[in-house]
């Protein structure tokens, strides 16, 4: 049995143990392998291993990944901070963006998704904590952002996404991703029937998971530490 496979079936039982401990179904949680800084290689071993949904932050390292890998039937999310002249790859390789913060990103995708592609799906990141070093729309305009992005022709907004600042226990995990599961409700109580919240990684995915999240972004504990080089 190879690490990745190994690393595979523990973190689908954890999942699966974190969603019966939230009193859920397994099927309301999706895993979402976060394939960033690995090679193909890594992300072909995982999808020998049944794992068919991979995340990506860094478009060039993606699009070399999504060549080399073209064969195989992967649904890719670019789940990274978006420059608006870096648009028309992610519009026209992936099937999902987790990361759009501002209307200009979400213009430029809706107007490059080719039209023989089905909508992108998209999530609003929320910068839940409120920090300076994360990208993300704050917590108190989401509503204007989401209205203006349901609106555009080539996007179907599915969601909210976050990372929020670390925090030592659970319970603390906690207070930002039940902020999420509130301006998710909100959105759902004006009509935006909304359906997805990504939020939750290796080391706090569980405490995600009891607030609600349906998407967790999960790569070193898949994959192993990353090596960032100099």
């Amino acid at each position: 049995m190879t690490a990745i496979l190994s690393n595979l079936q523990a973190t689908r039982l954890a999942i699966e143990k974190a969603v019966e401990s939230a009193h859920r179904g397994v099927a309301d949680v999706r895993l979402l392998a976060v394939s960033k800084t690995f090679p193909a290689a890594a992300v072909r071993e995982a999808y020998q291993a049944g794992q068919t949904a991979f995340g990506e932050n860094y478009l060039q390292e993606a699009l070399e990944k999504i060549e080399a890998l073209r064969e195989l039937p992967l649904e890719w999310h670019f789940i990274g901070p978006i420059q608006s002249n870096k648009t028309r790859p992610i519009a026209e390789h992936f099937a999902w963006v987790h990361s759009v913060d501002r209307l200009k990103v979400a213009e430029r995708l809706s107007a490059q998704r080719p039209p023989h592609l089905p909508p992108l799906n998209v999530c609003l990141q929320v910068n839940v904590s409120g920090e300076d070093s994360k990208s993300g729309v704050a917590p108190e305009e989401v509503v204007r952002l989401a209205e203006e992005v349901a609106r555009l022709p080539r996007l179907k907004l599915r969601g909210l996404m976050s990372i929020p600042a670390p925090a030592a226990d659970e319970m603390a995990q906690r207070l930002p991703f039940a902020r999420m599961r509130a301006i998710f409700g909100k959105l759902n109580a004006l009509g935006m029937e909304l359906d997805t919240l990504s939020m939750g990684m290796s080391h706090d995915y569980p405490a995600a998971i009891k607030e609600g999240a349906t998407i967790v972004r999960i790569g070193t504990a898949i994959f192993g530490a990353r090596d960032y080089g100099e």
